[in-house]
């Protein structure tokens, strides 16, 4: 009963709240509802087990309140039960966060729950995407300091939120950012912009008794205190931009490291020009040994002080996500390459509207790793690890992605987008064995625009493959796509797809789909076939079990 009045309660909300700020007391309140539901039923044939729970919700409502220079905000959460593929540890409901803030040109100071990020993340990035069920949003107090145009100064301290709890470690740092152009009146309004960045973090974590794995009589001494710092540097000139960070950890044996006492480093480097109807981006990055984690048992993907952002395109269309990258923080290189390119109306290629041409390539590779001696093998408990050459690749390929990608305007209504992939994927970056899958990946999706309140979509894909079907991956083998689409009245869709995995497992993925919009409120109802697989956003990724059910979603705004 207490699980059915916190829906209904929740559903009333969403439906009851009036479609803009209200005042209280001088100031103005927002916020917004967001409610995921699920039943789901059991389907030996694509691996559904059979849930105990029928009926799985997820519920989130903000609350904001501004006035002036103060903020305050809530957000009440409820998972009763959670639903498939979220951590049971989120079971409950409650005010899981909640701050006081205060802004002025100069200071802000941030009371209770709140999210930041020092530079690209390498060593400190609170966040939160529920779609993967992450949040560390950090418990403390966070500052920010304007001492003059163009510096930028922070600090923090605090515990990262672990599902109903608080890590055990306390998280501190401090970050500064300068802009040069700013500080300098002659420069400006130069054409030549250069920021200057720098930031440390550092963790305390109690003792605990770890013993090695190869002399039970031994008790690893373990660093109390692990820092973490980096350099980070923005230079801009017209069309041309350069980024680079680079990050450096001290010792930190924990569970993601097999407990070795070998430092980690990062680097990042980013170079981009842009000019009307041309971009080009390059990237490369190379990581060794830092997983970040205020509590250094913790396994899986809670409780990271740091981000590690993924060098790879983040595919939309489903048969190129099936087999989606997580980045490895024990040891990857990478490189990425993007361009994008629009061949000009009234040209051969180009036709009547102009032609969108993207083109992007990835390769992540291991890093080299060397024993330390004859007799130390690389990664060993309670040792050093390994040593590593910084400009040296390791022997094995994790992953390669050549993809490229057509949209052409064929009339005034009617738009194609054409799309292929060959994405070569290695099973050890989820800790499984076997050989080299490589995939060739084909997509087309055409829109109708048949006035302006109806539009008709439809989406073909096909999937090959050299890895044959296994049940123990339901992901194998050769699959195809097909998908309808159709939006009507500018309020209303409905969509029909179906992914059938004709060579190997054989089986039918479908789904129908209902959605209505009116202002900021949405509704959308599906029924159908979840394949088990990862679900991946920006390289970190969680695993979602197979399911056969029916799906609701309720957002709505104020």
């Amino acid at each position: 009963m207490r699980k059915i009045f916190i829906f209904g309660m929740a559903v009333a909300l969403s439906a009851a709240i009036p479609l803009k700020a209200q005042t209280l007391l001088g100031g103005k309140v927002t916020g917004n509802v967001q409610i995921d539901a699920q039943v789901s039923r059991e389907d030996t044939a694509i691996g559904a087990a059979k849930v105990p729970e029928k009926f799985l919700s997820n519920v989130f409502g903000n609350i904001l309140y501004t006035n002036g220079n103060f903020t305050a905000g809530l957000r009440f959460e409820s998972y009763l039960n959670p639903m498939l593929g979220f951590d049971d540890q989120y079971k409950g409901y409650g005010f899981a966060n909640k701050f006081l803030a205060y802004t002025n040109d100069k200071y802000e100071f941030t009371l209770g729950n709140f999210y930041e990020q020092y530079g690209n993340g390498l060593i400190f990035r609170s966040y939160e995407d529920r779609n993967l069920g992450l949040d560390n949003a950090m418990m403390g107090v966070n500052v920010k300091f304007r001492p003059y145009k163009g510096i930028t100064l922070k600090g923090m301290v605090g515990k990262q939120r672990y599902y109903w709890d608080y890590g055990p470690g306390i998280v501190r740092g401090l970050d500064g950012e300068i802009a040069i152009n700013s500080l300098i009146s002659s420069w400006e309004e130069a054409k030549t912009r250069v920021t200057l960045g720098a930031g440390f973090v550092s963790k305390y974590e109690d003792d605990e008794t770890i013993l090695d794995n190869a002399n039970s009589e031994y008790k690893l001494n373990l660093p109390l205190n692990v820092g973490a710092a980096s350099f980070r540097f923005d230079l801009s000139h017209g069309r041309w931009n350069l980024q680079t960070e680079y990050a450096f950890k001290s010792q930190d044996p924990n569970a993601t490291n097999n407990y070795i006492y070998k430092g980690g480093n990062a680097l990042l480097v980013s170079a981009s020009y842009a000019r009307r109807g041309l971009g080009i981006n390059l990237q490369a990055k190379r990581v060794d040994n830092m997983g970040f984690k205020s509590k250094r048992s913790e396994t899986g993907e809670m409780l990271y002080i740091n981000y590690l952002p993924a060098m790879t395109r983040q595919h939309t269309y489903a048969l190129m996500n099936i087999y989606p990258y997580a980045t490895q923080v024990n040891g990857e290189m990478g490189i990425q390459a993007d361009v994008a390119y629009n061949i000009k109306k009234g040209t051969w290629l180009g036709g009547k509207y102009g032609t969108d041409v993207k083109v992007n390539y990835a390769r992540l590779q291991s890093i080299d790793k060397q024993q330390l001696n004859d007799t130390t093998p690389v990664g060993k408990m309670a040792t050093d690890g390994y040593k590593s050459s910084f400009f040296k690749t390791g022997d094995e390929m994790y992953y390669e992605d050549f993809n490229v990608e057509i949209n052409k305007k064929l009339s005034s209504k009617l738009k194609l987008n054409l799309m292929y992939a060959y994405i070569s994927f290695n099973p050890v970056v989820e800790g499984h064995s076997g050989a080299m899958h490589y995939n060739n990946v084909t997509v087309a999706d055409l829109t109708y625009k048949i006035n302006s309140k109806h539009v008709l979509r439809g989406e073909l894909q096909w999937l090959k493959t050299n890895a044959a079907y296994t049940s123990d991956d339901k992901r194998s083998g050769d699959w195809v796509m097909a998908l309808v689409e159709y939006n009507f009245t500018s309020k209303f869709f409905v969509s029909l797809s179906d992914q059938y995995n004709y060579n190997g497992g054989g089986q039918h993925y479908f789904n129908i789909s209902a959605g209505y919009t009116h202002k900021t409120t949405r509704l959308q109802i599906g029924y159908g076939k979840q394949r088990e697989g990862l679900l991946c956003i920006g390289g970190v990724c969680r695993q979602v079990p197979a399911s056969n059910g029916l799906t609701l979603s309720l957002t709505s705004s104020f």
